[in-house]
């Protein structure tokens, strides 16, 4: 299977990329649970068309997802032991922890709302493709219109968001599970199971 770092076809090198992202560009990809859109966090114009490409409620916050966890956990008003623990056990997979979120997380992300979403997927491909982005860390949602399935394939990506985003990445070989995350908020000692997914937490 072929390394991202390596891909030569067309313009997809690490400068390209990060230069369709830092222009407010919108990138598709295989993770570990579903297929995936994302921009960068702090880009208006980024997250905005993400919401325009879905037709998502503003109401809905995106989620934060890296390759590691040292670039997530700024991200966080608190690395409390609760949050430290989830991670250290489900990290890489397929779990979104919910805490409340640092400064450094921008509003336009979290739809008002004092929390944000972390994850680190358990895909080589989308943690290769992290590793190249400045910054590491992409705003992201389900690589579907709102209200319709989630991808699975990257056939799948193609034909529902496929006009819309800025590149649909191959996935290279490395597939989906096909079940969203569970997704789990911290409050201080206490977890409250927003979503139960492919990972079965009680």
């Amino acid at each position: 299977m072929k390394e991202l770092k390596t891909i030569s076809e067309g313009n997809l090198s690490a400068d390209n990329i990060n230069k369709i992202l830092n222009d407010g560009g919108v990138i598709a990809f295989v993770t570990d649970t579903v297929w995936g859109i994302g921009t960068l966090p702090d880009n208006k114009k980024g997250v905005d068309k993400i919401y325009e490409i879905k037709n998502r409620d503003r109401s809905k916050p995106l989620i934060l997802m890296s390759n590691k966890t040292e670039y997530l956990f700024p991200y966080l008003k608190e690395v409390t032991p609760l949050v430290k623990s989830l991670s250290d056990k489900y990290f890489s997979g397929a779990l979104t922890i919910v805490a409340e979120k640092s400064d450094k997380t921008p509003d336009i992300i979290t739809s008002g709302k004092n929390t944000v979403g972390i994850r680190v997927p358990d895909n080589e491909f989308f943690k290769n493709l992290c590793s190249l982005i400045d910054g590491h860390v992409l705003a992201t949602t389900s690589a579907n219109l709102s209200g319709m399935p989630s991808s699975k394939t990257y056939e799948q990506a193609l034909n529902s968001i496929g006009n819309l985003v800025d590149i649909v990445f191959d996935d290279y070989g490395y597939t989906c599970k096909g079940l969203e995350s569970t997704v789990v908020l911290v409050e201080e000692n206490s977890r409250k199971i927003l979503r139960q997914g492919a990972i079965y937490l009680n």
